[in-house]
């Protein structure tokens, strides 16, 4: 359903709640302050424990400041509780957020931004929280039955927006098994096929996260099935997910969750190692 050019592109979730001025606001203060301590992106992102794409990134506006980094810089920048009196209001912002998601999800929404551990298998394409924003929207808009532009825009933003998990500190443990063929198929064209690579490469450089390819040319595999995903939440027992067919399912049955990541633990064992799946993206890369 493509949009015509005479008429307005709806608003995005974040416009419409006004969040959006918020967190631009958030990051041009941020700037000038890291300026005025004569910090650079790199310096001040090491001393916040994270990257410095993220540090201008946030300045920017593109991604979210967590409360928990507010707080960590609003000392680090001598900003006297100025970064540190938005942390409420950044919280109130993301509790709006997760109830633009369907009712069905934000339970697992829930879970998911609580977990302290996070592994999920993909097999048809790549995983929600490693889609970059141009691949995201490729998935929505050729899903059937299709979709209005509102919802697609409103889908996209709030995937990317549970994507900020990636920012928590203390960092969870990711990891992904990926059938190769997930890494094959362009989905959104060429172009959009080579950035997402690039993505999972740089995705894959992160301390906590760990990528898995499984060859298509394995002889075994213990889940001929739909993809999943197995959390942990933070002083609770692991649970998986499951959705197929448009049926979501938690599964919280502590031997049906234990046979789950058996499977996944198999899959594992079969897949590339961290290092050799990197640098087989790599090499897919360089082959374009």
């Amino acid at each position: 359903m493509a949009m015509r050019d005479h008429e307005e592109r709806p608003e995005r979730p974040s416009q419409a709640d006004g969040t959006a001025h918020l967190f631009s606001a958030l990051g041009k203060q941020l700037k000038v302050l890291r300026e005025h301590t004569g910090m650079s992106q790199r310096e001040l992102g090491r001393a916040a424990h994270c990257g410095e794409a993220l540090i201008s990134s946030m300045e920017r506006g593109v991604r979210t400041p967590q409360p928990d980094f507010l707080l960590r810089v609003d000392e680090l920048l001598d900003a006297r509780g100025v970064l540190a009196a938005a942390a409420d209001d950044v919280r109130e912002a993301q509790a709006k957020a997760r109830t633009r998601h369907p009712d069905w999800y934000r339970g697992y929404a829930k879970l998911e931004a609580e977990a302290v551990e996070l592994h999920h298998y993909c097999n048809q394409a790549v995983h929600g929280l490693l889609q970059i924003e141009d691949y995201a929207r490729a998935v929505f808009t050729c899903r059937r039955p299709l979709l209005s532009e509102e919802v697609i825009e409103k889908r996209v933003m709030d995937r990317l927006a549970r994507q900020q998990i990636f920012e928590r500190w203390p960092s969870p443990a990711f990891t992904y098994v990926l059938e190769e063929v997930v890494l094959q198929r362009p989905i959104g064209g060429k172009a959009v096929h080579r950035r997402q690579l690039e993505h999972l490469v740089r995705v894959g450089s992160k301390r906590n996260v760990d990528l898995y390819v499984l060859p298509t040319s394995s002889e075994e595999h213990p889940n001929l099935d739909s993809a999943f995903n197995l959390l942990t939440p933070k002083g609770r027992r692991q649970v998986a997910y499951t959705e197929a067919q448009g049926h979501p399912r938690l599964v919280t049955d502590p031997e049906e969750v234990r046979l789950i990541a058996d499977r996944y633990g198999s899959m594992r064992g079969l897949a590339l190692s961290p290092r050799e799946s990197v640098a087989l993206i790599e090499k897919m890369l360089g082959e374009r």
